[in-house]
């Protein structure tokens, strides 16, 4: 039986939210069967719980922000394409602030921490939510699709006229069950660009933002002194940030996910047309071993190194 994962231990980071510029102490707990990921605003007058949860997507202005009462969480994307890389399916995330810490602007210290934490099996299978039907959603020429497959697999394309991102690749695709998440995907950072600095602070946005947590660029080049970590960083980080946004459904998907210049609007644009059709998915888990897809026999039953 492929059981449900959660962490085997408490861990904890300080950091730094990338809009909000707040620094925020954020703890990774253990949490029950069933339970899914959920956010915890500790630092509220009346402590808050905010599910992650694709209805509870408000703001998608450069992050993924969900929203509950009073209670937001802003960019989450980064920290839940870890626990979706690394199989967490119940995780409680504590923060005494608004935004969850942006670290390097990759997903790899998020999984260092879960690493530290440890993830161990529990008792209850794992749940999955198949794809039954091509669903998409379109934005002029931006476009995100989903569509059967017994297994998970993104294929990503972007479209920018800077001369670096030109010179890289500018497709990829990448399928779990043949690719390292960790080798191939977290350490790929989130990038910008210097134009439009000024524009984002006067609204409040990366205040938090600079060289030590983005790729950032002018109009011809790469501005961190170490270069990027990837020839194809930015292609890389997008998948990253589609596996965190998709991870939104509440559960891993079996899909085939394809996009052209989509984004955190559109990723959940998409989730909710697949949530608002009863005839587009279903949960299935899978109880006998010869049942497992051959694209999920591979599951960590660990957390890998």
């Amino acid at each position: 039986m492929l059981r449900q994962r959660t962490l085997k231990s408490l861990v904890s980071a300080t950091g730094v939210g990338l809009h909000t510029g707040q620094k925020v102490r954020m703890n990774l707990r253990p949490a029950q069967p069933d339970t899914g990921i959920v956010f915890r605003r500790t630092d509220l007058a009346q402590p808050a719980e905010v599910p992650a949860r694709a209805d509870l997507v408000r703001e998608t202005r450069l992050c993924s922000c969900l929203v509950r009462g009073e209670a937001k969480v802003y960019t989450i994307e980064h920290l839940m394409s870890a626990l979706c890389g690394l199989g967490v399916d119940n995780a409680y995330v504590d923060l005494d602030g608004p935004e969850v810490p942006i670290m390097d602007g990759s997903a790899a210290p998020f999984v260092l921490l879960l690493q530290q934490a440890g993830v161990e099996e529990q008792g209850a299978a794992k749940q999955f939510l198949r794809v039954k039907k091509r669903v998409e959603a379109r934005d002029g020429d931006k476009w995100a699709a989903l569509e059967p497959h017994e297994g998970f697999r993104l294929s990503f394309s972007i479209a920018y006229k800077h001369p670096v991102i030109v010179k890289s690749n500018t497709e990829m695709t990448v399928d779990f069950a043949t690719t390292s998440y960790l080798k191939e995907v977290a350490r790929a950072r989130t990038y910008g660009f210097v134009r439009d600095v000024e524009d984002l602070r006067e609204s409040g946005l990366a205040l938090g933002g600079g060289l030590e947590n983005a790729v950032v660029l002018d109009e011809s080049r790469v501005l961190n002194t170490q270069g990027l970590r990837f020839a194809d960083e930015f292609i890389r980080h997008k998948i990253l940030d589609a596996i965190g946004d998709l991870y939104l459904a509440g559960r891993p998907l079996l899909a085939a996910f394809s996009a052209h210049k989509s984004g955190h609007d559109l990723n959940n644009r998409l989730l909710r047309e697949l949530i608002a059709d009863p005839a587009a998915a279903e949960l299935v888990t899978f109880e006998r071993e010869q049942e497992v897809p051959a694209a999920l026999s591979g599951l960590p039953r660990h957390v890998p190194s």
